[in-house]
């Protein structure tokens, strides 16, 4: 169990090392975060934020963190000044009929009818189907022309269900003020190649470097998820979030004063943002929206840090006798399991049989 004068140290400061700044600090623990990169230079930056598990596992650890999360999110949501809001999120399938998941349904999940009407021929849509299935996970340079034209396929099902959204221009900064007022301090621009390298001062070192632990802790399991989004002016008479999963992945999702369109989930480390994706993401959405071609106002570009063998919520001992608990391999469900996994990095830490 560590001691109230113990200072705790956390490695990173996306939205999981600011949550878990947060849960310490405001709990008594002396609190520092450690990042290179900080704000919206961060993966967490990039993100669109929408509630939702999304490329992460285990499934039995995801959702119960999941929740707890939507719990707090929704207590968030009630200040204004939070950037927490609820909105309906409408999910939907192009080749498929969607399923609920189970999970989702004592929150409110129910099946809704696509509001866009059909617009090919059966047989038409069965090839657009197969071409999906033939090229999904492949980078977006290796893909045809005509592979990059998706304008003829159609939503064929799906279901709907309120969430949290987490709009990043204020909700980073606003986890980021409340941590300093609790007594917390974040140091931008401090990199290191090991846990041991953190000063001997800090008691307990915590884990959030997200894809950093690749190096950081050696962690071959852990591998970048490229994720590209296109901002654009608020879309008109869009009041709620649509996400469609299958190849390609495409999203909308309105924030207070603009909008956030994607996007790409493929294997790689790149984050320079390419035009021709930017390009084929607005193409996308603008024909799933059946709207104009809006304005892109910027492109960002993330790295989700997928783990192969689960997200890591673990006790551990650094080589020089302190104690470290690993908060990283979230996917792209950072924002969806920050507060669960916070108060889980808590009692790690805080209880003296873990």
């Amino acid at each position: 169990m560590i001691p109230m004068n113990h200072r705790v140290a956390i490695v990173g400061a996306g939205v999981s090392g600011l949550t878990c700044g947060v849960v310490f600090a405001e709990r008594g623990h002396r609190t520092a975060i450690f990042a290179k990169e900080i704000g919206q230079q961060t993966t967490s930056g990039a993100a669109a934020a929408l509630w939702f598990p999304y490329d992460a596992e285990p499934a039995d650890k995801v959702i119960p963190w999941a929740l707890e999360t939507y719990r707090a999110l929704i207590d968030l949501a009630r200040n204004p000044d939070s950037g927490v809001s609820m909105i309906e999120l409408r999910q939907f399938s192009r080749i498929e009929k969607i399923h609920i998941p189970d999970w989702s349904i004592p929150l409110g999940a129910r099946g809704v009818l696509p509001s866009f009407p059909p617009v090919m021929s059966s047989e038409v849509e069965n090839g657009a189907a197969r071409e999906a299935a033939t090229w999904r996970g492949r980078p977006e340079a290796e893909r045809t022309g005509s592979e990059r034209i998706t304008s003829l396929r159609i939503f064929k099902s799906g279901f709907s269900l309120r969430v949290p959204l987490m709009d990043t221009t204020i909700y980073l900064d606003y986890l980021a003020n409340r941590f300093i007022a609790a007594g917390g301090s974040i140091a931008a621009n401090t990199h290191f190649a090991q846990l041991e390298e953190v000063d001997q001062q800090f008691g307990l070192v915590i884990n959030c470097a997200g894809i950093g632990a690749r190096e950081l802790v050696r962690d071959a399991d852990l591998e970048p998820h490229r994720g590209q989004v296109a901002i654009v002016p608020r879309i008109k008479d869009l009041p709620y979030a649509v996400v469609c999963d299958d190849a390609p992945l495409m999203y909308a999702i309105p924030r207070r004063n603009d909008c956030v369109v994607g996007g790409t989930n493929e294997l790689s480390h790149d984050l320079a943002a390419d035009s021709a994706t930017t390009t084929r993401i607005v193409a996308e959405c603008a024909c799933a929206l059946k709207i104009e071609k809006p304005n892109v106002l910027a492109e960002r570009v993330g790295l989700r840090p997928f783990r192969k063998s689960g997200v890591r919520v673990e006790r551990d001992q650094l080589r020089d006798g302190r104690t470290a608990v690993h908060n990283y391999g979230h996917g792209g469900s950072g924002f969806t399991l920050s507060w669960g996994c916070a108060e889980e990095v808590f009692e790690l830490a805080t209880d003296s049989a873990a």
